[in-house]
């Protein structure tokens, strides 16, 4: 129903926002995330891109920096026993990006940082999300190509896939990714990239 609500943010604490939108002030739930950014806009043009959550008595609006948050928003809650407050708790716990990554290297651990999420739930939340989340960071049919040249190239499609959510490009990661043991797990994988893309900045 609403894309992204723009406006004047004129009350901000660590659960909601509020936005003055032409004379009409919505109240979004938002992630611990988002409020760390919005921080220094209250009193200032403030945007948040929207999940209407519908239920049988009433409208509840969730409010997001940008649109990787939605997206891993909308991811939890497709999990079965997962609602939008634990979606929520999960996104304070971590960004976007950092969640992910718990995904792709099956770390249940490090979501069940989240209030109130056990370690099940995190793990059923890696089973079910997992492909879900590498098909929005598909390699292009370039990135596909350079992949088949490289082995264990399952685990590489998921490195790369990981890097690319942490803002890295395909060819960087690729580039990364050649210059570490591959055959070591993938979460591993992950990191040794990382300090070799550290190191090349």
């Amino acid at each position: 129903m609403y894309y992204y609500i723009n406006g004047n943010l004129v009350e901000l604490n660590q659960t909601y926002a509020a936005i003055d939108c032409g004379g009409v002030c919505y109240k979004l739930n938002i992630s611990m995330s988002t409020f760390s950014k919005l921080s220094p806009l209250v009193g200032k043009k403030a945007l948040l891109y929207t999940y209407l959550n519908v239920k049988e008595d009433v409208l509840e609006l969730y409010g997001f920096y940008d649109n990787e948050e939605k997206t891993a928003f909308v991811h939890l809650i497709s999990v079965s026993g997962v609602g939008p407050k634990a979606a929520i708790s999960i996104l304070s716990a971590m960004n976007a990006q950092s969640f992910a990554l718990a995904v792709f290297s099956n770390d249940p651990k490090a979501i069940t940082k989240a209030q109130g999420v056990g370690l099940k739930t995190a793990q059923k939340i890696i089973i079910e999300l997992k492909d879900k989340i590498a098909k929005d960071f598909t390699a292009s049919d370039n990135s596909a190509d350079m992949i088949n040249d490289v082995p264990g190239k399952g685990v590489i499609s998921d490195a790369i896939s990981a890097l690319v959510v942490l803002g890295y490009s395909r060819s960087d990661a690729l580039g990364a990714i050649r210059k570490v043991n591959t055959e070591q797990p993938l979460e591993n994988i992950i990191r040794d990239s990382l300090k070799q893309l550290v190191k090349s900045r």
